[in-house]
């Protein structure tokens, strides 16, 4: 099967904020169905959502590239070092990874790593880490198929709204 869609991906820019806040909802919610109760999705105000992109954007922490379908925001990644205790300066993160449910499997996922892999490496980083929650299957999926390696002794459990999640990190060497 052909396809004549491409997508294009470079830095967020400030007026785009609000287009990624609606999106990381609405990305987090098909994300996250059936994997945690409705009610325990997007529990933080819109408020400050829309500020912390905002903050990110205008800071670079984490930085943020997102990935356009013509002039319609279809994905973003944040990204930076490590925030994990203990690592060394030269170990990145991606932050988070976040597709719209229309465009999956489509390469906008792809594309974002990528970015955030070469903008990783410019800086410096010779590994990158993610944290996925075990039960979310797309996601892991998704890293290990991008190389990233399952670190079964760094399972940790992190509160999601009023409920706790497992998490795993995985971790791929950048080359």
């Amino acid at each position: 099967m052909t396809s004549s869609f491409t997508v294009d991906v470079r830095p967020a820019v400030l007026k785009e904020a609000q287009a990624i806040a609606d999106l990381h909802v609405s990305a987090t919610a098909s994300a996250y169905q059936g994997l945690v109760p409705d009610e325990h999705l997007n529990t933080m105000p819109a408020p400050k959502r829309l500020g912390m992109w905002r903050d990110a954007i205008e800071y670079g922490d984490p930085q943020v590239q997102v990935a356009l379908d013509g002039n319609k925001l279809v994905g973003f990644v944040g990204f930076d070092r490590s925030r994990d205790k203990g690592t060394k300066n030269t170990v990145g993160e991606i932050w988070s990874i976040y597709v719209a449910e229309s465009h999956w499997d489509k390469g906008v996922g792809l594309a974002l790593w990528d970015a955030a892999r070469e903008a990783l490496v410019e800086e410096g980083c010779t590994t990158v880490t993610v944290w996925i929650p075990l039960r979310n299957e797309r996601a892991l999926r998704f890293f290990d198929l991008a190389g990233f390696k399952r670190e079964l002794n760094t399972a940790k459990t992190v509160p999601m709204g009023d409920i706790k999640i497992e998490e795993i990190r995985l971790k791929r060497a950048l080359d």
